[in-house]
């Protein structure tokens, strides 16, 4: 696809990425390898083998959420979407908000990915006969080898998005399809060879021991999921941005197959306890029941090139999102310099990755910040899903006109977001409530309830703070309007007609599909 804009220019990213590549950037930040490998585990250990029913039970109000994106991401195609779509529709501070959980939850996940990266790759190593290197005894356990490799890898890929969406995304493309035929290879065998019998109570969700329960594996199939909008925080940069909508939906489905067989397949080949005991290391556990060396490590490299994609995939949105704020004013002018030659907000896409491994260095000084980051990890998918949430109901509230006028149109842009986002506020809801009666006391324990609420706390507080800086220190006219000085160069908004004039395209809302 050639440039339709001129790379470089003072507010314009350059438009040269199509539906592949969005789907890319989503899938990537998904990273549904990574999920698999350390999700499956860590989900079964808290709902049994109803594995299977959770996911497709968690990933319905998901796709509602992602169908609220789309439908308003036609209308207002904006590097910031949901930052800008809540504070227009709802209120500046909690579109601010959206755009702050978005921020600290991808630093946060950028750091525990960098050390979760360095390992699998000295792991990797171990496999290959590597234990030795300069005279140190390789360690893949070592937090501080881990780190250190993680962070070389961190900065290689952050070059790699400095240069430009189109080239980050044909490296994530190469790895995804590595990973699926991996996975798609290890569990369409496990399917079969496996010996634990099948039964159909797996796809009952509401089997979990206890709501509580429940609400907990939701919350981490949430956080599985967590990432599908990363397509939309490249809507500049596409032709149409109707392809970025494809592309966030149909990650999303594309993940929901891969998670379905990988459940069934994990549970035919493993007992309970053998799936929920090896929990972060079940992918390479699954890998050496059913297959020898070399073969076996293949699920290892899988797990090395999604944590290596993943990483890339978070730096892109986050960088584009701090962009979208400091257009508004809301941040620093550093995050809206864009690169002569790339066209893309590079300055701020290194200070992202800068950041990242920062506080994943701090996090091997001071305990408290590594289990800080434990419990976020843990905790996350709270914010996660109270940022969705207040997404669709933006979107919901922008649109409710059509529930008069356009009824067929109001079942995608009002009806499907608004339960969407009702679901995930009481799932939310529901698991912080366990969390907070689970203990008397508090104690710096990932596995403390109060300690695990204060990660989603921090983040809200430390959002309202910065929005206030952002409003009386920076004086942002995004507090006033919902958009900032530069709402003149981007596209008008006709909520009522659902039109915009966006790259010659009509894109009406009618007939939205993955």
């Amino acid at each position: 696809m050639q440039d339709t804009t001129t790379a470089g220019s003072d507010r314009t990213m350059s438009r040269s990425i199509g539906t592949r590549d969005s789907l890319a950037v989503a899938a990537s930040s998904i990273a549904a390898t990574s999920s698999v490998g350390v999700g499956i585990g860590l989900i079964a250990g808290v709902v049994g083998l109803h594995l299977p029913g959770l996911m497709l039970l968690g990933f319905l109000p998901v796709l509602g959420i992602a169908v609220g994106y789309a439908q308003l991401n036609r209308v207002e195609p904006n590097c910031g979407n949901a930052y800008v779509w809540v504070g227009q529709s709802l209120s500046p501070w909690l579109g601010f908000l959206v755009g702050w959980i978005n921020i600290v939850g991808t630093i946060v996940f950028l750091a525990y990915t960098t050390t979760l990266t360095g390992s699998a790759l000295l792991q990797l190593g171990g496999e290959g006969g590597l234990h030795h290197l300069a005279g140190l005894a390789l360690d893949p356990n070592s937090s501080g080898q881990s780190t250190a490799i993680g962070m070389v890898v961190l900065a290689a890929v952050t070059v790699t998005a400095m240069t430009g969406v189109a080239k980050a995304t044909r490296f994530q493309t190469i790895l995804l399809v590595f990973e699926y035929l991996v996975l798609l290879g290890f569990c369409g065998y496990g399917l079969f060879a496996g010996h634990q019998p099948f039964h159909l109570s797996w796809f009952d969700p509401f089997g979990a021991p206890s709501a509580g329960a429940l609400a907990q594996g939701l919350v981490l199939a949430l956080f599985c999921y967590w990432g599908f909008d990363s397509a939309f925080s490249v809507s500049e940069e596409v032709g149409d941005p109707r392809q970025a909508s494809r592309g966030g939906i149909l990650s999303l489905v594309l993940v929901l197959g891969i998670f379905l067989l990988a459940g069934l397949s994990f549970q035919r080949v493993l007992p309970l306890d053998d799936l929920a005991g090896n929990g972060a290391t079940g992918l390479m556990f699954f890998g050496d029941r059913l297959a020898r060396q070399p073969l076996a490590a293949l699920p290892l490299v899988a797990l090395t090139f999604s944590l290596v994609s993943s990483l890339q995939a978070s730096v892109i949105p986050t960088a584009r999102g701090l962009f979208a704020m400091g257009r508004d004013g809301t941040m620093g002018q550093v995050w809206t310099r864009l690169h002569p030659r790339f066209g893309t907000p590079a300055r701020g896409t290194a200070l992202i990755g800068l950041t990242g491994a920062a506080v994943a260095a701090v996090s091997l000084v001071l305990p408290t910040v590594n289990q800080l980051i434990g419990a976020a990890v843990n905790a996350i998918g709270v914010v996660v899903a109270l940022g969705y949430a207040l997404t669709a109901i933006a979107c919901a509230w922008r649109f409710r006109s059509h529930l008069r006028t356009a009824p067929r149109r109001a079942l995608l842009s009002v009806v499907v977001p608004l339960v969407s986002a009702l679901a995930l506020l009481f799932v939310g809801g529901t698991l912080c409530w366990t969390l907070a009666t689970s203990t008397d006391h508090f104690a710096l324990d990932a596995n403390n309830g109060w300690f695990e609420l204060l990660t989603p706390a921090l983040i809200i507080v430390t959002g309202l703070v910065a929005a206030a800086w952002a409003k009386w220190g920076r004086r942002s006219a995004y507090f006033t309007t919902g958009r900032g000085t530069d709402a003149d160069s981007l596209p008008a908004l006709d909520a009522d007609a659902g039109t915009t004039a966006t790259a010659g395209a009509t894109t009406s809302l009618e007939g939205i599909s993955a």
